[in-house]
């Protein structure tokens, strides 16, 4: 098998976690889509099933962060089931604040037309719970109706663009649930969205366009944008432009080259800004046993270029930089991490997430933890194990760098029989510096959970 150059080096930075991207590594995340929201950037996404060799997927997720390293998984807030009239293929989706209530905007396969829907559910803060707004298909009865993006701009005007390979658009109503013209269908002629390269132009004729699928909608200043996947396979990111919401649109050229490297013949973007900073948001094959159909989703900072264009983005390992730091003398969720190798993340209605599927040699990290004035202090962790138990090592900076706690972690009677577990905790170097969990126990079997830490 051929190695792919991204992800050998993805692969050989593991053990030092110097890599941030893929952004989560517990799970495949696909078709990111970000959102800010009170001072916290928010990241929908699909979810790509271990194993599978289509896009057989059943739920979205949701992960935020407050300083662009350390992320927290939010679990699936939204699934196939939420939905009545839904039985298959949870793709790409959305989701928007207005006047306090989010809106969720997802394709997913209609049992009523047996093709392709928009759906839209409905909650009241950002991580759900999120419920079918209208118990019905927003739109329904068309293979192409996939991929919604949606952004409200700032006349307060909300439009809704899907669809793949078609492009269609609707202008939505305040309720943000409903609309009452008719959808329409952007016209892709060359000079809106580019043309394949290896096809000869020949004046007075029309030709197929760059975009495929994946639209990503939105307004900066006077310029309106509109972001999409293109070539068809294997897809690059390329962009165009215009003076309105809907058009006429100008190609602007490729941001995200397809890139072997990638590890994905799909790519699907999203752009926002946060803390004066725009972030371009794409997915990846690149964790180990990604691909195509196992994708997972990355960051990387970038400007706009002083005429309002985008600049071409490269794929790296290496993501975006801390914009901020971690306060760990609060309650911080396991599930909060930058980098991680071996763990996944199970929910509990009553625990709410936990770090699961623990085993010798797996371990998290968090990056920018302010340790402050420094000094002795102690470390608090829920844990539960069915069985044997285990040991936390608390490092500071690397894999290899000085212990600073240790929990010995007893058998407490069940998976989610929780015991909270108080040691001492030596924390001699001041700031901010990288935290390490090094699980540690019996060789093979799976050892313990764990759900929350805090340092006193």
């Amino acid at each position: 098998m051929k190695k792919l150059p991204l992800l050998t080096a993805l692969l050989s930075v593991t053990m030092t976690a110097a890599a941030l991207n893929p952004i989560v590594q517990t799970c495949y995340t696909t078709d990111p889509a970000p959102m800010v929201h009170n001072d916290t950037l928010y990241v929908y996404t699909g979810h790509d099933e271990n194993g599978a060799d289509f896009f057989w997927m059943q739920e979205w997720r949701v992960y935020s962060t407050t300083d662009m390293v350390n992320w927290t998984d939010h679990g699936s807030p939204l699934a196939i089931e939420d939905f009545s009239w839904g039985d298959d293929r949870a793709w790409a989706p959305q989701c928007v604040e207005r006047d306090g209530k989010f809106y969720f905007y997802v394709p997913l396969h209609s049992s009523l037309s047996g093709a392709m829907a928009i759906g839209v559910a409905v909650g009241d803060t950002p991580v759900g719970p999120f419920k079918d707004a209208i118990g019905k298909p927003l739109v329904d009865g068309d293979w192409a109706n996939i991929d919604p993006t949606v952004f409200i701009d700032d006349k307060g005007d909300a439009y809704l663009y899907w669809g793949n390979p078609k492009l269609f658009y609707v202008k939505l109503n305040d309720d943000m649930i409903s609309f009452d013209g008719e959808v329409r269908t952007i016209q892709q002629t060359p000079e809106g969205f580019g043309k394949p390269k290896f096809v000869p132009m020949e004046a007075d004729k029309e030709y197929f366009s760059t975009y495929t699928e994946g639209p990503w909608f939105f307004q900066r200043g006077d310029n309106y944008y509109m972001v999409y996947a293109a070539g068809g396979i294997p897809e690059h990111i390329a962009y165009s432009m215009s003076k309105s919401p809907t058009g006429p649109w100008e190609y602007k050229g490729v941001i995200m080259p397809q890139l072997d490297e990638t590890g994905s013949f799909t790519n699907h973007s999203g752009i926002i800004e946060y803390k004066g900073q725009p972030y371009f948001f794409y997915h990846t094959g690149t964790l180990p046993g990604g691909g195509g159909f196992a994708r997972s989703m990355a960051v990387e900072p970038f400007r706009f270029n002083d005429d309002g264009t985008i600049p071409v983005i490269m794929p790296t390992a290496e993501g975006a930089p801390a914009v901020g730091s971690l306060d760990p003398y609060h309650r911080v969720e396991a599930e909060t991490m930058a980098w991680s190798q071996g763990v996944t993340t199970e929910p509990n209605s009553a625990t709410g997430l936990y770090i699961s599927d623990i085993h010798d040699g797996d371990y998290t990290m968090l990056k920018n933890v302010d340790f402050k004035a420094g000094g002795s202090r102690t470390l608090g962790v829920s844990v539960a194990s069915a069985l044997r138990g285990g040991q936390i090592e608390v490092r500071l900076d690397s894999l290899e760098g000085p212990v600073v706690a240790t929990v010995d972690v007893p058998g407490t009677g069940g998976w989610e029989n929780w015991r909270y577990i108080e040691v001492p905790a030596q924390i001699d170097e001041t700031g901010a510096h990288d935290l390490y969990f090094l699980f540690k126990g019996r060789k093979g079997p799976r050892l313990f959970n764990f759900d929350y830490w805090n340092f006193k």
